[in-house]
């Protein structure tokens, strides 16, 4: 079964051919262990990149604490809407001048950029700062949306809303987590002032 070698010269050769076939295994190996490494160092940080941006969409949102407008009795229509909000539980800083508002309803879409226009007014009456930045799930920012105007329309959305008018509002954070409102205008409006 096993061949007997008696000339030593021949045994070493064996021995080193052996040790050659070793090395190129090992180096294989650890080429193979490398790339391996490396693709999967890659995907982690990609899988983390991923898994950051989707929390960031799922939470970084608007929270509507109240909604309300005010009615123009002489042009029979809605004026502005106001809506207190808040950061949802969870999320991060939010800024809202980069957040975008989108109107869809009976009179079509709008979508704009809260910082863009002169028709969206940010007032965050729990921060000392001048900032329009929520940072914290304590704060609360009025945002105040210009639908008409009846003495100055340069800064108006020109969205028309009237009695029985509905009209979702969409607001959509910079991360692009989105909260919509519903804004149903009761039938009979009989006091400026309405809560919607």
């Amino acid at each position: 079964m096993f061949e007997t070698i008696l000339d030593e010269e021949e045994r070493g050769q064996v021995g080193i051919g052996t040790l050659i076939v070793f090395i190129a295994m090992v180096l294989v190996a650890a080429i193979a262990a490398g790339v391996l490494i490396n693709t999967a160092g890659f995907l982690q940080t990609q899988a983390e990149a991923t898994g950051q941006e989707s929390t960031s969409q799922v939470s970084d949102r608007l929270q509507i604490v109240s909604q309300s407008g005010e009615f123009n009795q002489t042009t029979n229509n809605m004026t502005n809407l106001s809506f207190v909000v808040a950061q949802s539980p969870g999320s991060d800083n939010i800024d809202l001048n980069e957040t975008s508002v989108e109107l869809i309803g009976a009179d079509g879409q709008t979508t704009f950029k809260m910082a863009d226009e002169g028709n969206a007014t940010i007032d965050i009456f729990t921060n000392d700062n001048l900032d329009v930045v929520l940072t914290d799930n304590s704060e609360r920012a009025e945002i105040k949306l210009l639908l008409s105007d009846p003495i100055d329309s340069s800064d108006e959305i020109g969205y028309v809303l009237k009695e029985g008018d509905s009209l979702a509002v969409t607001f959509t954070t910079p991360s692009g987590a989105s909260t919509t409102a519903e804004i149903r205008v009761p039938s009979t409006v009989v006091d400026e002032s309405v809560r919607l």
